[in-house]
């Protein structure tokens, strides 16, 4: 399946209303996000399930693919189009062998070698970071910028970066050959989303710029 990370999406639903969360996800939608992953840690996976049919069905409007974060079971219940398995998570191999040939895999990786181990896997694309300090509830252990381009020049398939970014400090990614950057507070606590998501877009693609 065709996919694009240049600005990739998380969701965090914890601080809103379902109405106002889906309101959100879709501002963003409005500007530009190209990938959108559902991450929710905390629900039940009825709630989960329910909550990935909702957003799914604002981002087919958009032709934009849904992935979901750590359950392959949520991604096949809701007819997403990929799922993302972290370090602890389910490993790249296995849920490739669940999910099938056509279904986006993404991976978390923090080394060469398990950029390696993952792409051998399966793995589709890659998420590396945190890069900077994030005010999400998941566990974060910062990545240096050093170790990013080392894994960017370790796999062909696309690497993002991920962990606090927003537009103001992006400029330390400047020369490595990232595919895209992972954004959550940065587009989801915005008071506009969409204004953020377009702020994000353009300066992600400048970056991408400067490489290729």
């Amino acid at each position: 399946m065709e996919f694009n990370t240049e600005l990739y999406f998380i969701t965090d639903s914890s601080p809103y209303q379902k109405e106002e969360f889906l309101r959100r996800v879709e501002e963003a939608l409005q500007g530009g996000v190209t990938l959108i992953q559902l991450r929710e840690k905390e629900r039940t996976t009825r709630e989960y399930i329910e909550l990935a049919e909702a957003v799914h069905k604002i981002t087919k409007r958009y032709g934009v693919p849904l992935i979901i974060d750590d359950r392959v079971d949520v991604m096949l219940a809701s007819g997403a189009e990929g799922v993302h398995v972290g370090l602890d998570d389910m490993p790249v191999s296995m849920a490739r062998k669940l999910i099938g040939p056509d279904k986006i895999l993404g991976a978390t990786a923090k080394t060469v070698e398990r950029a390696i181990e993952a792409y051998q896997s399966g793995a589709d694309y890659l998420g590396v970071g945190a890069i900077y300090p994030t005010t999400t509830k998941v566990k974060t252990v910062l990545t240096s910028t050093e170790t990013l381009k080392d894994i960017t020049e370790s796999v062909p398939i696309p690497v993002n970066a991920i962990g606090g970014l927003n537009p103001s400090n992006m400029d330390v990614l400047k020369g490595i050959k990232i595919s895209g950057v992972c954004a959550v507070s940065a587009i989801m606590k915005a008071e506009e989303p969409m204004i953020a998501a377009l702020d994000m877009k353009k300066k992600v693609q400048e970056l991408i710029g400067q490489i290729s």
